[in-house]
Formats: structure tokens, sequence, C-alpha cells
């Protein structure tokens, strides 16, 4: 856990034993739960003695304080003031009484593209006449705009591939993300963009994604699964540079998702990109023609064909 020293004035990290066993001169209960599958776990194992495992969850915060409608009304009131959705960060401080109070430290319009305008969306007669369709999942408003490339990352292969090629993987994406600026272009691969676990996505920095006009996070069965956290820096860096995002899960209820609209093109990377040499198994580019990505807010429908 990390931990921020006052006496230091810098951030430090412990082991999270370390910073339960410390007096937090509050109730530990606001903040942390008995991980009680651990402890059936390690009971039916035979473990007579053991440290009692935690969860920091916050659970009794949540669910036994005011805390969770506060925070609601301090959202509202400063998204009426500012006539926009905000983002915000904040502390809490706590004393022994379990009372508390928050402090505001930044807040900022949360910015989003597409709001305001009005899009129809096609008809789609037949799912596999689009490359991917779902309802939810995005991020953004309304928005109709064309896609000249696709860049996909392939989950099969490049979950087959060690972590260090999996960084190498990234660093491609990062050369191609320089030929597309100033083009429209959609990348799209498994689980995470931008995370630091090569095993939970692909590890690229925000600077090797930042031409995009779209990203998509894809599930699959090898395990990858997208989740953007939307208070997150790589979240704001998104929103405010204007690159659409998508969620697409395999086999949830209104979600369709066709590959093959993209594999079946020649695939452009070398072209584009001689440093990719020996990765056009991992990473295929097509050069798309006719492709429009539609999202509406209100039906929150997103298609991409």
């Amino acid at each position: 856990m990390d931990v921020l020293s006052l006496k230091d004035n810098a951030l430090h990290s412990y082991p999270f034993e370390t910073i339960y066993e410390h007096d937090l001169k509050t109730d530990k209960a606001i903040f942390f739960s008995e991980d009680e599958e651990t402890i059936r776990y390690l009971s039916q194992m035979g473990k007579g003695h053991f440290k009692t495992p935690y969860l920091i969850d916050f659970d009794k915060l949540l669910r036994k304080t005011e805390f969770a409608e506060q925070m609601k009304d301090i959202l509202h009131t400063l998204s009426t003031v500012y006539d926009y959705p905000v983002d915000i960060e904040f502390t809490i401080n706590f004393n022994r009484k379990n009372q508390y109070k928050i402090n505001l430290l930044q807040c900022r319009p949360l910015q989003t593209i597409g709001l305001g305008k009005t899009v129809t969306l096609p008809i789609i007669e037949k799912e596999e006449d689009c490359f991917f369709s779902s309802k939810g999942e995005f991020m953004g408003g309304n928005v109709r705009f064309t896609i000249d490339y696709v860049v996909y990352v392939d989950p099969t292969n490049y979950s087959r591939l060690d972590n260090q090629a999996k960084y190498k993987v990234a660093r491609q994406i990062g050369r191609i993300n320089h030929f597309m600026k100033g083009k429209s272009a959609l990348l799209i691969g498994p689980g995470r963009w931008g995370t630091t676990t090569p095993s939970l996505g692909v590890p690229v920095h925000f600077t090797e994604l930042c031409n995009m006009g779209v990203i998509v996070e894809v599930s699959s069965k090898e395990g990858f699964m997208p989740e953007l956290s939307f208070g997150s820096h790589f979240f704001q860096d998104l929103v405010e540079t204007g690159i659409f995002y998508v969620a697409l899960f395999e086999g949830k209820r209104n979600v369709f998702y066709n590959p093959k609209e993209v594999l079946e093109r020649d695939n452009i990377v070398n072209d584009i990109c001689s440093e990719c040499k020996g990765f056009e198994d991992v990473i295929h580019v097509s050069k798309m023609e006719g492709m429009e990505i539609y999202s509406d807010i209100v039906s929150q429908r997103v298609i991409c064909k």
C-alpha cells in the first residue's frame, strides 16, 4: 500500500500487514473486513494458527455511514454549478469517534465527446455486415465518424508471448501510433490498454496510442478482460484528447464482434512500420474503406460497420 508520510512529505510503500498493525486513530473496520472466504479455506486446509486476513473494501464506510449519500450530494451540487458532469479528487480525515471531514482537493469538468448531437444509427440486417455492435460499455456521447485504419492485436498470439515480448508489442503500437497522427484510426486489442501488467492487456503508455480516434478493449477466452477505471489519469487523458472508448464483452447479450471484417484484409503493418517486422502474427493493420463508427447516448448503442 502507498502511504503519504506527512513527516517526509513523500509516498512510501508498505505491506498491508504493516499498515493494519499501526494505530490509525479511528475504527479500522471502516476500511477493512475479514476475508471470510480465505479464512474458510485456511481452516479447511487445517491451518490452525494464522493471522486473520483482511480485505480493503470500505464496506462499513459505504453501508454504515452517510458518506455515499454525501458524495452524491457533492457531485450533484458541483455538476449543477458547472452545468456539466464533473470529476473530483478528495480526502477524508477521521477521528477516534469515527467522525470524518471530507476535503475537496480538485474539481474539473468531465469532458466527453459527441454531446448535443443526434446520430441516426444504421440498420443492421445481418450482424455479419458489421465489425462490432454493443449496448452500453462505451465512453462518449453521440458520434459518427469514419475509420481509415484498424490496428488489431490478436489475443491468442499475444497471450503466447512472454512478458518481454509483450512489452515489445506495446512499443510497436507506439511506432504505429506515430504513423496514425492526423489519420482516423481504431485500435482494438485484448484486455486493458495502458495496463502495467502484461497478462491483463497491452502495456502501452498513453503517448503510444494518443493519435488513435477510437480504442476498443475486448474480452477473450485467454482471460483478458476490459476494465477501464473512470477515475484514473489514463481515463482523463482519453477524454481530454477526445479518444472514443468501447469495451466489448464477447458472449454478452447485445454484443456482436466480427474480427474477420478486419483480418480478411491485407495486413499492411510492415508497410507503415518497418521495425514491426516479426510481429505480423500479433499485430494486424488494415486500411479500411467506408468504415464508420456510430453511437447514440439515448439508446446506449454503438455500431462499427
